[in-house]
């Protein structure tokens, strides 16, 4: 078990809510997931939309990862952060004609094409700047994923990716395009899957699929098969890391690569979601008819995930080692769907106690807005905290 560290000392000094990541939980991940890849030799980006806090990206690119990346602020981000462009790659189904352009110019490792249009649209920019750029095929394995909805993303029926039956059509359109290289094919079938049968589903496709390129005489000289590993959100200080173990040895038992091939993932929430939490203070204590309300300072305007995915945190009163009481756990943000949690147990809370919310470092500051012209979260590590 590792308990979380926290500097309560100096968290009265700061205006919350505020975002605190424990980089020392960050750098023990890290390690663990190069570990486990180096093994086999996979390579591993780091997935940018789940953090892009630059203290913790600069942890990240110290690791060697490279980035996944899915916008071109992203992109942006990557670079500046240090992460080479021959490690960047950048996936999307909307990709504006200035992403690609940013793309190309920086000579970045690889494009995940999701459609025709945009393949056609890569090759004709690419054509402008005397450029070849290098791509992959994005392709939907039609595998659950076996978790919310909202982030299923390798079925059919999802907007992302090309389906097996336009297959034919895109491979026939390469001879035409002179100025894209299919370098190989990539795959995404959702996020937060903790069915390690999901990514066994996934090899047995890719296998599948890997023969239908065989059969065309087309070489692949990359594999990526995205990213999706969950986290243990009831029990972070348990299980502070996945297993990256476990989750690494499917795919070096159940995924056959061909001679020289290379073996990509994309890993975001499994990186980052257990170093951080939000930090908030309680702003009032409400008893209504047949419960208490415990009214934070922070809102899903900090940490929308409860409200959009009805999803848990752990949520601890770091102020309080009095008896346990129900709360329904509240933000100030004028929508009924301002709930964190109803009917949570904390210890006895009252106004000004500091609240943490566990496992926020993945979709948290990085999804925060500024409804009811709310000042956005700030973001604060361990090494500054010291």
């Amino acid at each position: 078990m590792i308990k979380a560290n926290y500097p309560t000392d100096k968290f009265q000094d700061i205006q919350t809510p505020f975002y605190y990541y424990d980089l020392d939980v960050l750098r023990t991940t890290l390690d663990e997931v190069n570990l486990q890849s180096k093994k086999s030799d996979f390579h591993v980006h780091y997935a940018m939309k789940a953090n892009v806090n630059e203290s913790v990206l600069a942890v990240i690119k110290e690791a060697g990862l490279g980035a996944d990346c899915v916008s071109g602020g992203e992109v942006e981000a990557a670079i500046k952060a240090g992460i080479a462009p021959s490690k960047v790659v950048f996936a999307g189904v909307g990709k504006a004609d200035w992403e690609i352009n940013l793309g190309l110019d920086n000579d970045i490792f690889c494009f995940n094409v999701e459609s025709i249009p945009e393949l056609e649209v890569i090759n004709e920019l690419a054509a402008a700047k005397g450029k070849v750029a290098k791509v992959a095929l994005r392709i939907n394995p039609n595998v659950s994923a076996n978790t919310h909805h909202y982030i299923t993303t390798g079925l059919s029926e999802n907007k992302f990716g090309i389906n097996m039956s336009e297959l034919d059509k895109v491979v026939d359109l390469f001879p035409t395009l002179a100025n894209v290289q299919l370098i190989g094919i990539h795959f995404h079938i959702g996020s937060q899957i903790t069915d390690m049968t999901s990514f066994q589903g996934l090899c047995v496709r890719v296998n599948e699929i890997q023969d239908y390129f065989v059969a065309r005489n087309i070489s692949l000289q990359h594999i990526n098969v995205g990213g999706g590993l969950g986290i243990n959100y009831e029990h972070p200080n348990h299980f502070p890391i996945p297993d990256f173990e476990a989750y690494f040895k499917i795919f070096r038992d159940h995924l056959v690569l061909r001679p020289n091939q290379t073996l990509h993932f994309e890993l975001g929430r499994a990186v980052v979601a257990q170093c951080g939490s939000l930090i908030s203070k309680v702003l009032y204590i409400k008893e209504g008819t047949s419960k208490k309300f415990a009214i934070l300072d922070a809102g899903f305007t900090d940490l929308i995930r409860p409200a959009l995915y009805q999803a848990y945190h752990l949520i601890e009163n770091l102020s309080s080692d009095a008896a346990i009481e129900p709360y329904d756990i509240v933000g100030p943000i004028c929508e009924s769907s301002d709930t964190f949690a109803k009917e949570f147990n904390l210890n006895q809370t009252k106004r000004g106690d500091i609240i943490a919310i566990r496992s926020a470092g993945a979709y948290g500051e990085i999804m925060a807005s500024q409804y009811n012209l709310r000042k956005l979260p700030k973001g604060y590590t361990s090494d500054q905290l010291k």
